[in-house]
């Protein structure tokens, strides 16, 4: 059986490689021959997969930040459209990556190939959509949604989508993490530091708008107590040495993660934390599932925002998908203008100090935790998939 999947960006490609693993787990069982072509990154080629295009840094948000992209994704695209020609697949499975994957959709289906398509990870269409207007058409060529929020799932389903709720992905990578003193010294961190984690980027705009800003905000931290040491997950190894600058220019004292070694790391940065400042998106939930208070914040160039905002008519409640599920603005969020290295300290400081508010934070962490699903998801969707692939 040969499966194409098809996703972009860090975020995309480090779910794509856990869906992977499960696939594998389940040809297994059923003595079926796997073979995955993946539009993705290099995660999900150590998974297994034959990389036809590598989408991991292809990736960005808002309307001026994309048009550097425009090439580089339509290049993949054409690649895609004559490899699925010459060799078609016996089913699809797209994650997330919303606009290139609602094209690719959109094309299979027009073109009547014969050929399953399943969308795991969809857009989050119940947190951000603008009327009839944001709404994809995803439900029209998708023959499968996995969910992995049950909002989600409600969503789809109340639209006519032919729907399942597997959970979410991370419950299945959840480990105990190790105690703190053997955190800081693997990390080579003296044992009286505390630990303020920065993770401002998956896309090469987010360096270029946030990471000036967390690191001014982190130096400004330090001079309020010195002994906070700062690190930094670079997210791609193309940021790391933008970052290193950024970090010295600042004053800051600490270092950066390199990407390579952000996986085998993260158990111990995530027990030595004390705080994270980061941008919104999927670590966000990964910071709640490992009991890190968080800040999170975002911002794009102006024109962007005009556009979003005048224009669009964009509104939303929390830009945080912790915020979002809870339905509440549990870890704080500070978005464009407000997105300041003096509110970022203002915030940080009683969470630093093992205040009430951290308190807070923690407890509605475990209020999230109970509906994200049950472990055994990426089996789950595996099943799903190979079950559809199978009977079309």
């Amino acid at each position: 059986m040969r499966l194409l999947i098809s996703t972009g960006e860090v975020s995309g490609d480090l779910q794509g490689s856990f869906l992977i693993q499960g696939l594998k787990r389940e040809a297994i069982k059923r003595s079926v021959s796997l073979e995955v072509i993946a539009i993705g990154g290099p995660r999900m080629e150590a998974a297994g997969a034959e990389l036809i295009a590598n989408t991991s840094s292809i990736g960005s948000i808002g309307f001026f930040e994309a048009l550097p992209l425009i090439l580089p994704t339509l290049k993949v695209q054409s690649k895609v459209q004559k490899f699925l020609k010459k060799k078609p697949p016996d089913a699809v499975v797209l994650i997330d990556y919303m606009g290139p994957n609602i094209r690719l959709g959109n094309k299979l289906r027009k073109e009547k190939l014969d050929i399953p398509i399943i969308y795991y990870i969809a857009p989050q269409e119940w947190a951000w959509r603008l009327g009839d207007v944001g709404t994809t058409d995803l439900i029209g060529f998708s023959d499968k949604i996995l969910a992995i929020f049950k909002i989600e799932a409600d969503f789809y389903r109340e639209k006519g989508g032919d729907v399942s709720w597997v959970g979410y992905p991370m419950i299945d990578m959840l480990r105990p993490l190790p105690k703190r003193p053997r955190a800081l010294e693997k990390l080579g961190i003296s044992q009286d530091k505390k630990i303020l984690l920065l993770l401002p980027a998956s896309r090469s705009q987010e360096v270029h708008y946030l990471m000036p800003i967390l690191a001014e905000a982190a130096a400004s931290l330090q001079k309020y107590d010195p002994s906070i040491y700062v690190l930094v997950l670079a997210g791609s190894t193309q940021f790391e040495e933008s970052i290193n600058e950024l970090l010295s220019t600042a004053g800051v004292e600490g270092r950066v993660v390199p990407a390579d070694q952000t996986d085998e790391l993260k158990p111990f940065l995530f027990s030595a934390a004390e705080l994270a400042l980061g941008k919104s998106g999927t670590v966000n939930m990964e910071l709640a599932l490992n009991g890190i208070p968080q800040i999170v914040g975002y911002k794009v160039s102006r024109i962007t925002a005009f556009i979003a905002r005048k224009i669009l008519r964009f509104n939303v409640d929390h830009i945080s998908p912790v915020n979002l599920l809870l339905n509440e603005r549990l870890v704080p969020e500070l978005v464009q203008e407000e997105f300041t290295p003096e509110k970022i300290c203002n915030l940080a400081i009683p969470l630093l100090e093992n205040s009430e508010d951290r308190r807070k934070i923690l407890k509605g962490y475990e209020r999230l935790r109970e509906g994200l699903g049950s472990p055994g998801v990426t089996d789950r969707a595996a099943k799903e998939i190979l079950d559809l692939a199978e009977q079309l």
